[in-house]
């Protein structure tokens, strides 16, 4: 591999406009949900520049919704396609499957962004824009890796699958159509923007809905009636100590400089009818954390059962509980054993690209990290350019220098896993 190293990083070198270029492409192409087909048509133009044998399809909802691991909220995936290139080896090597999704979360409101949210603007070594970090940066690592080991003449054993996906920020349903299509490998890496840490374990996460009942009354004489806006206060108190008591538990050390592994997040309000009333109905929707070791399903009975305490601190709920609906996206875990050869070669790499070695955490967030290893059985590892903090933020950006070292990153350990073809 140390061969080949000087000769990618030159590679790189001469190649930076063109990365640039690329990643600003793809950002000016406002991939939100729904609109995905003209970025995809610029990763289709480059997969058929690199020559990879490439499969282009609409996925089908129907099949879909046979799998439990499926959510969205659309009908069907018309204008939405997946996007998949394939560089075959000379075999006898590992496989390795590089999966990023191209679909990005609406910019929000325009006066906080000092730029056009897709303008691509290039300033201070960055590129700016809606998805330049969460995750374009990533994708043109991926296609930049396997561009520099196709024009230095590197011939693999392994394969190398590149995957373009929709739909990652409501659930993954582009990565599962992608593993029931058939695409399986000996590993995958997710270039996710992990400021260059290795996380070699991402929660998952279920959105949930709670309905708190109260009885109306006249305002001036609220006394009569019940809130059930101050019953919901008691109940977000009752839900931050579950979210202590399920904190309390991780002692995961790869969690240590995360203040809270699995959070309980409030995210929506809603109740009440007329200021001169008393509220007899309130709704919170939220998203609970789910650590790497956990099922889903256990998460929901331990919800489920915690919020029937509530009634020990107030017995309104034992005669008016609180409804609890499970809806909307949810995101599977994933863990891969640090001493797992996937990441023993990403580590490698990464120390011999940046002089030291890598940080290795647990994910803050979700991945489609968890439907490629526990639907497809892949080993599976999340690591790439880009700032975790500014994603989904007003003014995203990513480094360029992230994204160059990433892509060597990212060649050097393809090397490595796929080997070189004699």
């Amino acid at each position: 591999m140390t061969n080949w190293q000087g000769e990618i990083q030159s590679w790189l070198t001469e190649h930076k406009y063109e990365i640039v270029r690329l990643l600003q492409r793809f950002v000016q192409e406002a991939s939100v949900q729904r609109d995905e087909k003209y970025v995809q048509a610029i990763v289709i133009e480059k997969l058929r520049q690199l020559q990879l044998t490439i499969d282009i399809w609409e996925p089908d909802i129907k099949e879909l919704r046979k799998n439990e691991a499926f959510v969205s909220t659309r009908t069907n995936f018309q204008d939405s396609p997946n996007v998949v290139g394939t560089l075959k080896g000379r075999g006898g090597g590992k496989s390795i499957l590089l999966n990023g999704h191209i679909d990005v979360v609406p910019a929000g409101d325009l006066a906080h962004w000092r730029d056009e949210p897709y303008s691509g603007m290039v300033r201070d070594g960055n590129v700016y824009g809606r998805g330049s970090t969460d995750m374009k940066g990533g994708n043109v690592a991926l296609l930049f890796a396997i561009q520099a080991l196709q024009e230095l003449g590197i011939l693999l054993k392994g394969d190398v699958i590149f995957q373009s996906v929709i739909e990652e920020e409501s659930g993954g349903a582009g990565t599962l159509a992608c593993v029931l299509r058939g695409y399986k490998a000996d590993g995958a890496i997710i270039p996710e923007p992990t400021s260059m840490k290795i996380f070699s374990k991402q929660q998952g996460s279920m959105w949930f809905r709670l309905t708190i009942h109260g009885r109306s009354a006249h305002g001036g004489t609220r006394y009569e009636g019940v809130s059930a806006i101050e019953k919901a206060m008691l109940l977000i108190e009752h839900l931050q100590q579950l979210e202590k008591n399920r904190n309390a538990r991780i002692v995961d050390p790869l969690y240590k400089n995360t203040p809270i592994p699995v959070p309980i997040n409030i995210g929506t309000i809603k109740g009440g009818s007329w200021p001169s009333s008393v509220a007899d109905e309130v709704i919170i929707e939220g998203r609970i954390g789910v650590a790497p070791h956990e099922k889903m399903k256990d998460v929901k009975e331990e919800v489920e059962e915690w919020l029937k305490k509530i009634s020990v601190q107030d017995s309104w709920f034992d005669f008016h509980p609180v409804d609890l609906e499970w809806f909307g996206a949810h995101w599977l875990p994933n863990e891969l054993d640090t001493q797992h050869p996937l990441i023993s070669s990403l580590s490698q790499s990464y120390e011999r690209a940046m002089g030291h070695p890598p940080t290795i955490e647990a994910s803050p967030w979700g991945t489609d990290g968890g439907i490629l290893s526990q639907v497809g059985k892949i080993p599976t590892v999340v690591f790439g350019p880009g700032v975790t903090e500014v994603a989904h933020f007003p003014n995203e950006y990513i480094s360029i220098e992230s994204v160059i070292k990433a892509t060597e990153i990212i060649a050097l350990t393809i090397i490595d896993w796929c080997e070189i073809a004699d």
